[in-house]
């Protein structure tokens, strides 16, 4: 077997054998592959190079002076769980073997008969600690990227709803998060989960308003092949996905009633049975549901469940909307702002005093999430390094024009009304010529002008 040499970073290889020649031989040979050899004489030392030294791999004796390699494993182990072990022993026993691979080890071979497997599997055990370590380097940056320091605002209302996500993450209790569309409710639902013991497990998201109600069960309770037409195969379901996990339930007020009962049993007994099969299954989940709408009121005007209102609201958190959190606007800015040029090359731009000034006197109706739109769709119409109030939409441009009459920041009037000022600004005022570019009529172009209050 030909095995190539690793030539990316030294991994460190540590030898634990009684037998100082048999232990020299071993770490030429390993050196010699390109690896980092450190070598210790007993189960002691060699705990304490583990704890130094940043080890890979470990080739441990199984009959040592103060101890058993079999039994070591289990201190290993817990302590250092990324770190691989494989066993060495000059009489083999199947027993022995056995209880080794139960306590965690990657291999175990016989000293001499197997000597000519020692370099692939280390070369096999340094793949897998590889893999652990990139499946770790993952974790923590979507642990990172979903923290409740991600969380953008320091407004007095944000740091008051943070405080209380933080104290009910590490709870096992039914969150339900509330607020304007846009606030953010995703956002805190995933903060919370990375933040609870049941972080590293799944977290399933599921939108309610999305499917129709035949589809939502499905998507919900999972169907097994032949229940319906179109179920050609057996299909998990969110809740079982979220065993161990956290299923987040996104407007759930949309849910249709029959499917709220059934909801409701599930996070009362932990069962649930997929449609077209008669056993019930266990899932143990996290419940964290989100809604716009007034479920109180949904509840007492009879459009929603009163029984699961009150299971939902064991712990009810409400999301500020954007327009009371005006202190929040300039460092959301700056994020959107460095997100969005970095994507489209253009670095350092500059935020102009009126353009900010704009956006914190707007009223928001779409939240954060209007936000992020509007600083996306400014950073690719700039030209220069400098965001200026002309490139934002119409609507917020001119607030006090409309006398409270609010447009969507992306509707085709802002569109219109952007382009013909840029135009304008080519033809430096000329309506004769701004007119012939814009393909439309002189006559035209100065009703628009009138309309859009463009001098």
């Amino acid at each position: 077997m030909i095995i190539k040499k690793q030539n990316t970073v030294l991994k460190n290889i540590l030898i634990i054998d009684d037998e100082e020649k048999l232990r020299h031989l071993l770490a030429r040979i390993i050196k010699s592959e390109g690896f980092d050899v450190i070598e210790a004489p007993d189960l002691k030392s060699g705990f304490k190079k583990l704890e130094t030294n940043d080890i890979d791999v470990v080739l441990c004796d199984v009959k040592l002076p103060d101890g058993n390699g079999v039994d070591f494993l289990q201190k290993i182990k817990p302590a250092f769980p990324i770190t691989e072990v494989i066993l060495l022993t000059a009489f083999g026993k199947i027993s022995d073997g056995v209880q080794a691979m139960k306590n965690g080890a990657f291999d175990y071979i016989v000293k001499g008969d197997d000597n000519d497997k020692i370099i692939p599997l280390l070369y096999k055990a340094l793949e897998k600690v590889q893999l652990q370590k990139k499946v770790k380097q993952l974790e923590k940056r979507i642990s990172d990227k979903y923290s409740f320091d991600s969380i953008i605002g320091k407004s007095k209302g944000l740091e008051q709803v943070i405080d209380l996500a933080k104290k009910v993450s590490k709870t096992e209790s039914t969150v339900l998060l509330t607020g304007e569309t846009g606030t953010g409710k995703e956002v805190f639902a995933q903060a919370i989960h990375e933040n609870s013991n049941r972080a590293g497990k799944s977290f399933v998201a599921l939108n309610c308003s999305t499917f129709s109600k035949e589809i939502l069960e499905s998507e919900l309770f999972g169907h097994k092949q032949g229940a319906f037409t179109g179920a050609i195969k057996d299909k998990k379901g969110f809740i079982e996905e979220a065993n161990g996990g956290t299923l987040f339930l996104d407007e759930i007020g949309e849910m249709p009633l029959e499917l709220q009962a059934k909801l409701l049993r599930v996070l009362e007994t932990n069962e649930y049975i997929q449609i077209g099969d008669t056993t019930p299954r266990k899932s143990n989940f996290r419940l964290i549901a989100a809604t716009n709408r007034d479920l109180k009121t949904e509840s007492d005007e009879h459009r929603f469940r009163s029984d699961l209102y009150f299971r939902l609201n064991i712990f009810e958190i409400k999301i500020p909307p954007l327009k009371e959190r005006i202190k929040d606007i300039a460092p959301l800015t700056n994020y959107f702002v460095e997100q969005f040029s970095s994507r489209v090359n253009k670095k350092s731009l500059i935020i102009d005093v009126d353009f900010l000034h704009k956006l914190e006197t707007y009223h928001w109706p779409g939240n954060v999430r209007e936000l992020r739109n509007v600083i996306e769709r400014s950073v690719i119409l700039v030209n220069d390094d400098v965001l200026t109030q002309d490139v934002l939409p119409y609507e917020i441009q001119h607030q006090m024009d409309h006398t409270n009459k609010t447009l969507s920041a992306f509707s085709m009037q802002s569109v219109e009304k952007l382009h013909i000022q840029k135009v304008l600004n080519y033809t430096k005022g000329n309506k004769a010529e701004a007119a012939r570019l814009l393909e439309i009529g002189v006559a035209t172009l100065y009703r628009k002008l009138d309309e859009y209050n463009i001098q």
